[in-house]
């Protein structure tokens, strides 16, 4: 059956996976939040996504989620939507707290496939169906088989782009080759994110619509720009953006993800604190090479 439905997804163009930024005893620092919420606003960053990957959304706890979804929606006051990371490996918690994001008033959902107990094909597409009727919200999927140990297959997502609050997949297998056949198996019925700030031109080649981007939270504007140069049409500008950028995209992943961008967002005076055990530091020697990306840029 053919998806016979136009789907609105949450947003085009630039989504920030925001970091979560901690005092020194490691509580929730909702003071430094604030300042994060509104300098990506200031800088026209389109969305923002709170307790994803980057936002270290495993050490949090459901509290401290519900805080910071709530702390969110208030801060942004409708400015741009707000995107609340609800994944778990169980369905029944990450219904939990898909219901709790929108009670708050978020405007959609990421979810990230199952992890450690991972799942067959079969029980993804239950996955993420129960999930999506949990709630009125759209739901984008998150595929990330490095961080989970598991990938949706094309025939999956051509499955669920049927279910109309499945409107999106944030895309971060690294694989075009498997992007461009998700696109193919859904057409219009599935809109698709770039999760790799190194390949966010390369996947809106093949309509993708955005990215969710950890870059974005050290440079908004310019990832921004990236997409809306691409929307327009001038895909030379924005391939040309894609380029420029890219040493310092791929520095920002020179250790695990969000270590480097925390250490990043400190240097510009965005002191976000050390991230939650078992993350630790960033490797000294990646942080020097960032630092001088950085330099050069003039962001320090």
């Amino acid at each position: 059956m053919e998806t016979v439905f136009k789907k609105t997804p949450p947003f085009y163009g630039s989504g920030t996976a925001l970091v979560t930024p901690f005092d020194g005893p490691g509580r929730i620092n909702f003071d430094m939040l604030e300042r994060l919420i509104e300098f990506q606003i200031e800088n026209s960053t389109d969305a923002l996504i709170v307790c994803g990957t980057t936002g270290e959304c495993a050490t949090l706890s459901d509290q401290e989620k519900r805080s910071i979804f709530r702390f969110a929606v208030k801060i942004v006051n409708g400015r741009i939507p707000v995107i609340c990371g609800t994944g778990s490996n169980s369905t029944k918690h990450s219904a939990e707290l898909s219901v709790m994001a929108e009670y708050v008033g978020a405007n959609g959902l990421l979810v990230v496939t199952p992890y450690y107990n991972k799942t067959s094909q079969a029980g993804l597409a239950e996955h993420f169906t129960a999930v999506a009727d949990s709630t009125c919200l759209p739901l984008i999927m998150y595929n990330v088989p490095s961080r989970t140990g598991m990938s949706i297959s094309p025939a999956v997502c051509a499955r669920l782009k049927e279910h109309e609050r499945i409107v999106a997949i944030k895309e971060a297998s690294s694989d075009i080759s498997h992007i461009a056949k998700i696109a193919e198996a859904c057409g219009d019925g599935l809109y698709i994110y770039s999760g790799n700030d190194d390949q966010t031109v390369p996947i809106l080649s093949l309509g993708g619509i955005g990215v969710i981007s950890v870059f974005s939270n050290i440079m908004p504007f310019e990832t921004h720009e990236l997409c809306r140069l691409w929307a327009e049409g001038r895909t030379d500008k924005a391939l040309k953006l894609q380029l420029k950028y890219l040493g310092l995209m791929n520095a920002l992943f020179s250790d695990v993800n969000p270590m480097p961008v925390k250490a990043a967002l400190g240097l510009m005076g965005f002191d976000s604190g050390a991230c939650r055990p078992p993350l630790t530091s960033a490797d000294p020697n990646a942080l020097e090479k960032l630092s001088a990306l950085m330099k050069k840029f003039g962001l320090i």
